[in-house]
């Protein structure tokens, strides 16, 4: 199994800094931020340190940060990169094409894309064995899953590796052992959300109904029972009867929802234009955000508290 002690950071915005804060908590890392940004490297401590400050994390330590604009010094000594750069699959191809060239050959390669398969974004290496996803989730340093995405290519060597610096630094890794579009958690999530937007399309209610019904209900429960414990909880002649009702009526559209599509057209883009399924202000965005952190800290202390051995 490889040591990995010196990270490689491509990409130093929302995830990159993230993804930062979480392996400079880790005594035996250091890391190097990349972007081709100077403004957004030169943010980047800076944030890290708010991270830090509001965790409360002592652990943390910035003088293991390095930061650079230039790839193949960012590379030249690494033992694992990630990648974090925009989903745009020709940009990620590109950029493991330019680290192969720096990278030592014993280096592994590890995209943090979010739905693009690991094969495609990989397509341009020569040696394929090495390439691996780290699907991390936003925000990263509260967030414990990892998912590590195989590929036909991948070596067990490098998932063994992986997974186990990631539990390293106290990550919940787990290993998808299919590249598929949106690897696991993202497929649950989107499955979710194609139903969720079909009912109010289908007018069955509005948006704020179906949030509520989330939130009121399975939602409060699923960090403790997730789905197929639930369905071993009421048992399978149940949940086959419930099915063969139910699943015929669900969604089944292969293509986003019409009603996007409107609602794009008419300017209701989200958060970028206040208006989305919702309307919007500047407050009610930061009373969101702040509201989130809050209770996934929480979650965590909790989860914490609850994991320490009792007297």
């Amino acid at each position: 199994m490889k040591k990995v002690e010196k990270v490689a950071i491509l990409g130093a915005g929302l995830m990159g800094h993230g993804i930062a804060e979480v392996f400079l908590t880790h005594p035996g890392c250091r890391v190097t931020l990349y972007d081709t940004f100077p403004a957004v490297l030169k943010e980047a401590p800076g944030k890290i340190l708010s991270i830090v400050q509001w965790l409360g994390d002592a652990h943390c330590d910035l003088q293991r940060l390095g930061l650079t604009g230039s790839l193949e010094e960012a590379v030249a000594d690494a033992d694992i990169v990630i990648e974090a750069v925009p989903e745009k699959l020709e940009l990620k191809q590109q950029v493991f094409a330019s680290v192969e060239k720096h990278a030592p050959t014993s280096c592994i390669l590890a995209s943090n894309t979010s739905v693009i398969p690991i094969t495609a974004i990989g397509e341009r290496l020569k040696d394929k064995s090495r390439m691996v996803g780290t699907h991390w989730w936003n925000p990263p340093y509260l967030i414990p899953l990892v998912e590590v995405v195989q590929t036909v290519h991948t070596s067990p060597e490098v998932i063994e590796s992986v997974m186990a610096v990631l539990r390293a630094i106290g990550k919940a890794p787990v290993h998808v052992k299919k590249d598929v579009p949106g690897f696991v958690a993202n497929r649950l999530q989107h499955a979710l959300w194609r139903e969720a937007i079909a009912i109010v399309e289908a007018g069955i209610c509005d948006a704020e109904t179906v949030d509520l019904c989330i939130k009121n209900s399975f939602g409060l429960r699923l960090s403790v029972l997730a789905p197929l414990e639930n369905a071993d909880l009421v048992g399978m002649e149940l949940t086959e009867d419930i099915h063969r009702v139910i699943l015929p009526d669900l969604s089944t559209a292969k293509q986003p929802s019409p009603l996007l599509e409107k609602m794009i057209a008419e300017n209701r883009k989200g958060w970028a234009t206040n208006s989305g399924f919702y309307a919007w202000t500047d407050e009610s965005k930061a009373d969101l955000r702040k509201k989130l952190i809050e209770r996934l800290k929480l979650i965590l202390e909790a989860n914490a508290s609850q994991s320490k051995p009792q007297n």
